[in-house]
């Protein structure tokens, strides 16, 4: 998880870049729904329990659930919601008053559990990634598509602070064009004997008797916290890949649903703007969580700051002088609902993506992160895998909205 929001600036080009100013923090929130409320359902206990969809003036959480009793009673808790379901599939059959259900279930079951919610008549806000193969993408999009409801996925790049930033300086043209990124998601699986030992840990299930939906996850098939540090900023998709994989011999890789030889992907990319993106999922590296970008325009750069490699030492050196700036705290501003303007994961982007959600419902609206770019920050890493299998081949990727 990022912690400092500084992002270092090229100066060339860029006196038109302000320093960033301080948000209000007791500016109002002017949002008038005529009194309308979403009664929402939440399931998925762990990351599901993270979210303030109850904070919003106008959402309800009158449903949770979750397959594990202790989980199931976390969502409870958080949520002040009596009424728990042992499954999905009891909370849709016994609950008939809900109107949109968030779904943060196993990777591997977003699509299937889309569905089900879609088949009553359900919003959706769904987990990432929003989906885990080609076929199931394609299963998504003509779900969505023919159903008219809202569909969004919560990729938290979209909302972090040094993306709120970027995007709004590239609407104003602050870089110019910005020809080519470089998007990291860099995810350490640390000691590898412990990985195999620990039956407490997040690759197994939760009462440590099989192995979860993440054991042996090919890297490339959870892209969307780099891309999205892409399509977030300039609306680009995604249109070639040519992509490589690293792995060695242990049985995260060599004995895995997957059949995924990979701890480390990396793709170069080429968009519909003709820009190129350069692309790395890691499991394995000798570097602290991040999810961080590189922009380079015409006028000048912006790199997110760098993690610390874990000896806690780092060398940054860059052609041109440098202006550190910081970003606007976005989540105290009246960007939300003041009840909503708390600390909350992923550097404070759970608050927006739960108030998009509910707000897109409301207005009858495409969200922010709906079906298009969905499939835009996903599907690109699925083709870059199959390209990692294949040795480099550069492979076209699929516009499945048409």
């Amino acid at each position: 998880m990022i912690t400092r929001r500084d992002l270092l600036i090229g100066t060339a080009g860029l006196a038109g870049i302000a320093a960033a100013p301080a948000c209000n923090r007791d500016a109002q929130w002017k949002k008038d729904f005529g009194g309308r409320r979403v009664r929402l359902g939440v399931v998925g206990g762990n990351f599901g329990s993270r979210f303030q969809f109850h904070l919003h003036p106008n959402c309800d959480v009158v449903a949770v659930s979750d397959l594990y009793a202790e989980r199931r009673a976390k969502l409870q808790r958080v949520y002040g919601c009596d009424t728990g379901y042992d499954s999905l599939a009891e909370m849709l059959k016994q609950h008939d008053e809900l109107d949109a259900v968030a779904l943060f279930t196993p990777a591997t079951d977003h699509v299937a559990h889309v569905k089900q919610c879609l088949a009553r008549e359900l919003h959706v806000l769904s987990a990432i990634p929003a989906c885990h193969s080609i076929e199931s993408a394609q299963d998504l999009a003509e779900h969505v598509q023919a159903s008219g409801l809202t569909y969004m996925s919560a990729e938290t790049t979209w909302y972090r602070p040094e993306t709120i930033w970027m995007r709004e300086q590239h609407a104003a043209g602050a870089l110019g064009e910005l020809f080519y990124s470089e998007v990291d998601y860099y995810h350490d699986k640390k000691d590898l004997d412990r990985l195999v030992a620990d039956r407490s840990s997040r690759f197994y299930t939760p009462d440590g008797k099989d192995k979860s939906w993440r054991w042996g996850f090919p890297p490339m098939l959870y892209p969307t916290h780099a891309l999205a540090f892409v399509t977030a900023v300039t609306g680009e998709r995604v249109t070639a890949v040519s992509a490589l994989g690293w792995g060695t011999d242990h049985p995260f890789l060599t004995d895995n649903a997957y059949g995924n030889p990979f701890w480390n992907e990396t793709a170069l990319m080429q968009t519909d703007e003709g820009h190129a993106v350069r692309c790395n999922i890691f499991w394995l590296v000798a570097s602290g969580p991040a999810e961080r970008a590189s922009w380079h325009g015409a006028n000048g750069s912006v790199h997110m700051a760098a993690q610390p490699l874990h000896n806690g030492k780092t060398i940054n050196r860059y052609p041109l002088e440098t202006e550190r700036l910081s970003v606007p705290d976005y989540v105290m501003s009246d960007r939300l609902p003041k009840a909503m303007r708390v600390r909350t994961h992923h550097s404070d982007s759970h608050g927006f993506l739960s108030a998009e959600f509910i707000e897109a419902i409301l207005e009858a609206r495409a969200p922010a992160i709906g079906l298009r770019e969905s499939l835009a920050i996903n599907v690109p890493g699925l083709v870059a895998h199959a390209s990692a299998l294949a040795g480099g081949k550069q492979l076209p990727v699929p516009d499945l909205v048409g």
